[in-house]
């Protein structure tokens, strides 16, 4: 099952085809998620207690993994899911645009790219002397 959790879908088939949502749980076994928005049923909810009110209450129930495809955050299209090996780490990849999915490893190889392309700040050291210089002298107006 390629879909994980907080991941973006889409829906492609079924009542709900074309809504997009973030995915609230997974259950492998089964080959469903459940989905935020889609497929929602009505629950009786008794009070169980003097001071609540019983309820109808809209849940999301699951829906089957083959219904939905990821969204890509970077090309925003609805996308199948490759795998490839990125330093040595097994990464999700987007199939048409080849961004890497997992948000985890974005984060770690985006935070080392900008580390590295950041130059280092040059100061300059006798304009500060100067500064100094004149307030010890007591040179204040």
């Amino acid at each position: 099952m390629n879909v994980k959790l907080n991941d973006n879908v889409l829906v492609i088939t079924g009542k709900y085809a074309g809504k997009q949502g973030n995915v609230i749980a997974t259950s492998p076994k089964k080959g469903t998620v459940v989905v935020e928005g889609v497929n929602l049923h009505k629950k009786s909810k008794k009070a169980r207690k003097a001071n609540e009110v019983s309820q109808i209450v809209e849940m999301p129930a699951p829906i089957d993994a083959s219904n939905v495809m990821v969204v890509c955050a970077a090309c925003g299209k609805a996308i199948r899911v490759k795998h490839s090996i990125v330093e040595g780490k097994k990464v999700r990849v987007c199939g048409k645009c080849g961004a890497v999915l997992d948000k985890g490893y974005v984060s770690k190889a985006a935070a080392k790219a900008a580390k590295k392309e950041e130059p280092k700040k040059r100061v300059r050291k006798r304009a500060k002397k100067e500064e100094t210089a004149e307030t010890e002298s007591g040179v204040t107006e």
